[in-house]
């Protein structure tokens, strides 16, 4: 039976390294942002290219849950990068029962930091935080214990938590997750153009390095309401009891 892993991340948290990650396991098939088509045709969101990835991209969440999430696949594991904001209103979450599911978290200083450069005038949707901790706390109240993985603490010691997420969600650890090959690749989506420079120029989890851009002044009550759930998540991030 394959292993079904939604990896639920907010922008600029490392999410695509982690699905480079993954991908290296023989094991594995990856699938990047599956619910994104659903997500601009029902929102209007103005990311970048929005128009062409309309005409390309799966935009019936139906489809792509049945079809792709939960339906056939060939590897022992299916591991899915998804963004939180991507769970609009309208879907319906009983598939998430049948998954395993993981928490990717970063400092939102460094996440909003980053987001301005692609959205100007990002707001908390684009983020993501608030519907992370309402998705974590939704799946914690049904039984499950979502692994938390922040990105700071997994760019300190990426093979400390690979490995003991691995143990988490029930996979042998491999130690070729540690690195992959530079450049796009074929499991990038069509909007990687927009998005994914910095990954592309990676084979590895880089050292950690605190952000250097600063938060623009017209997004710092965002970050203010954004750090008290991030304060909520950290505790539960692996390695996090190390850091107290």
């Amino acid at each position: 039976m394959t292993v079904r892993i939604n990896s639920w991340s907010g922008p600029r948290n490392l999410s695509t390294a982690l699905m480079r990650s993954f991908a290296q396991r023989s094991d594995t098939r990856v699938v990047d942002e599956p619910l994104y088509g659903h997500y601009l045709a029902i929102t209007g969101a103005p990311h970048p290219g929005r128009d062409e990835l309309v005409e390309v991209l799966e935009t019936d969440a139906t489809r792509v849950v049945n079809d792709l999430i939960l339906g056939p696949c060939d590897n022992d594991v299916l591991f899915l990068k998804q963004m939180v904001h991507h769970l609009t209103p309208d879907l319906d979450l009983a598939f998430l029962d049948e998954c395993t599911n993981v928490f990717l978290i970063r400092d939102p200083a460094e996440v909003i930091a980053s987001l301005v450069k692609q959205l100007p005038e990002p707001g908390m949707r684009d983020v993501g935080l608030a519907r992370q901790v309402e998705l974590f706390r939704d799946l914690r109240s049904r039984g499950q214990e979502p692994p938390v993985v922040d990105s700071r603490l997994l760019l300190h010691d990426p093979g400390g938590v690979l490995s003991a997420l691995c143990v988490r969600i029930g996979l042998d650890w491999d130690a070729g997750m540690l690195s992959w090959p530079a450049g796009p690749q074929p499991e990038d989506g069509p909007w990687s153009r927009y998005w994914y420079d910095n990954v592309h120029r990676s084979t590895g989890f880089e050292p950690y390095r605190p952000g250097a851009r600063a938060v623009p002044e017209h997004c710092q009550d965002l970050l203010e309401e954004c750090r008290a759930l991030y304060d909520e998540m950290l505790p539960n991030a692996i390695g996090a009891e190390e850091t107290v």
